[in-house]
């Protein structure tokens, strides 16, 4: 499986970062800059977006601070499954992707809870769409720093590439010197 981190072959999945939900995570705030840092960085290098909400009625919506930052357009999916590919509009949100951007093979996850949500996601966009797994592991979390760190150890396992998020920034740029590493290396100041 290939293992590169490609703006024009990825799509992110930013999930359940909510506003009754990321206040109970034990690195909200890692998690929360590490995720303006995606969003931002996707929006300049136009990688398209799937957002999940579980339970938005009871949880909340995504947080302000991301909300803000999702294109016009983007998918956002309400749900109750813990796996975002059970849920019920994911299927077109993925094939929307793939028809209107050219083939999208690299899913880059982030969100919360690691060892619930996240992880059940990694399994089945490997079982069931054949994608590579990015996690952005410093944009990722759960209740407790353990059960995030035995997540990150599954999804490790399993063949997903975890790594930081300024890694997934960077490979998705490819080089220094271009306009949009000049736009998004305030990021990482």
């Amino acid at each position: 499986m290939r293992r590169s981190i490609k703006a024009r072959s990825s799509f992110l999945l930013m999930i359940d970062i909510q506003e009754r939900l990321l206040p109970a995570i034990y690195n909200k705030d890692e998690i929360l800059t590490n995720s303006v840092r995606i969003l931002t960085a996707a929006r300049q290098l136009s990688v398209p977006s799937i957002i999940t909400e579980q339970y938005p009625k009871g949880i909340g919506q995504t947080v302000p601070e991301l909300k803000e930052l999702i294109p016009e357009g983007t998918n956002i999916i309400a749900k109750t499954e813990f796996s975002c590919c059970e849920a019920h509009d994911f299927s077109d949100a993925f094939l929307n992707l793939n028809f209107n951007s050219g083939t999208k093979d690299t899913a880059i996850l982030f969100g919360v809870e690691s060892h619930i949500c996240v992880l059940a996601t990694a399994i089945d966009l490997q079982e069931k769409y054949n994608l590579n797994v990015v996690i952005a592991a410093d944009a990722c979390g759960s209740r407790t720093e353990q059960n995030h760190k035995l997540a990150l150890d599954a999804m490790r396992s399993i063949g997903c590439l975890v790594v930081p998020t300024e890694t997934v920034i960077y490979h998705m740029l490819e080089k220094a010197g271009t306009p949009d590493f000049k736009a998004l290396l305030p990021l990482f100041k």
